[in-house]
């Protein structure tokens, strides 16, 4: 299968869910970033983690886990993000024995996985469905400036489906510069919704003129 590697961008706090974060992956060649939200345990281990020179007083549990692993003479080789079911992640940590070659392969939450890679500095891939199922694509061009979306009431912003198809894009635009990904993902399903529902359309029409 062909994995796309993705590189982490950030975490920044979630707008939508209280005591959560946003924890942006992005794919370098396509730009097409990932945004998976995680719990503030995760998003402090994985900073952490990050920093290299910032140790805590006492181990976090995914400082343990890596000690561990290492003290069994297994390494992370890498993270793959391989599936994503009703807005929930999937992804396996994939160990390698440095002594006898020996595989392992392990189920993980997303957030869990992250911060393990971070440690063991594993690359990080996923598929290309769930870049095009999960993915955020931003657009900008640098020589013109984005239009200001018009103010909307937090109950018109809830129901998206009365909202035109520009409308959604403006607003998904300025969601994703405001680091605000859960929103993004949600005006994102609504798109992909309509674009589907085109495509049906469009194949039924072509059916009755066959037909």
């Amino acid at each position: 299968m062909d994995y796309k590697q993705l590189i982490i961008r950030g975490i920044s706090y979630s707008q939508t869910q209280s005591g959560a974060y946003a924890l942006l992956l992005e794919h370098e060649e396509t730009g097409v970033k990932l945004p998976v939200v995680i719990g503030n345990f995760e998003a402090q281990s994985i900073s952490l983690g990050l920093e290299k020179d910032l140790r805590p007083p006492r181990p976090l549990t995914h400082d343990l886990f890596t000690k561990f692993v290492n003290s069994t003479h297994y390494t992370l080789e890498s993270v793959i993000i391989y599936q994503i079911i009703d807005g929930v992640f999937f992804s396996n940590l994939n160990f390698k024995n440095t002594e006898n070659g020996e595989e392992l392969i392990l189920d993980a939450r997303t957030s869990d996985a992250v911060a393990m890679a971070v440690r063991f500095d594993a690359p990080i891939y996923t598929t290309e469905q769930v870049l095009n199922e999960a993915g955020i694509l931003l657009e900008i061009d640098n020589n013109n400036e984005l239009p200001e979306p018009e103010t909307t009431s937090e109950s018109e912003t809830s129901d998206l489906r009365k909202l035109s198809t520009e409308e959604l894009q403006i607003l998904l635009d300025d969601a994703v510069r405001e680091e605000d990904y859960d929103s993004a993902m949600e005006i994102q399903e609504e798109l992909k919704r309509r674009n589907k529902k085109i495509r049906q359309d469009c194949g039924k029409f072509e059916r009755s003129k066959i037909s």
